[in-house]
């Protein structure tokens, strides 16, 4: 019998960060509509509060628009499974992972985030998958950055992030061995 863990995405965790993308939203529209007053400290010139501005807009709004499609869309977030591992937690979902592709689990914290890295034989087949280019560049940059395309946080879960970084090494150690 095959064991399966699914784990469900928060909509608590994700109707804070909603809020939060919601917010800058607003405060990058303030930016616009009110340069000259904005323009002190830092951001000494109107222009680039404007820059700001609608940078906080496109980033912030796109974050948005990915946490309302996660909160429509099916309801976990992440399931481990014999076969490997099924991300759709964020707003680049790669899929299944096979175990036997796997060949390293690592953590790293980013800007005081956590992430798990799953490390692949062929990190550039994940990548190859996406169809978006702006999920595609978002996994290239992952991978320069952290070595790998696929990082997989608990932000958007209902679980902890030592729990979910635990229970995937568990079923890495478990059923690694039964896929070779």
């Amino acid at each position: 019998m095959e064991q399966k863990t699914e784990i469900p995405l928060s909509k608590k965790k994700m109707l804070l960060s909603l809020a939060g993308s919601l917010l800058f939203v607003l405060l990058g529209i303030w930016f616009i509509l009110q340069p000259e007053q904005l323009s002190h400290g830092p951001l000494r010139s109107p222009i680039l509060v404007t820059i700001v501005g609608v940078v906080s807009i496109l980033f912030f709004g796109a974050i948005a628009i990915v946490i309302l499609k996660k909160m429509k869309g099916n309801p976990i977030g992440l399931t481990l499974s014999s076969e490997g591992i099924i991300d759709n937690s964020s707003g680049v979902s790669s899929g299944l992972i096979l175990w036997d592709d796997i060949v390293d689990i690592t953590t790293t914290t980013v800007v005081n985030q956590k992430f798990v890295l799953i490390l692949t034989k062929n990190p550039e087949s994940y990548i190859n998958r996406q169809t978006q280019i702006l999920k595609k560049k978002t996994m290239q940059m992952n991978y320069k950055s952290y070595g790998s395309p696929i990082c997989i946080s608990a932000n958007a879960l209902q679980i902890n992030f030592e729990d979910l970084h635990q229970m995937i090494l568990d079923y890495f150690s478990k059923y690694k061995t039964v896929a070779l």
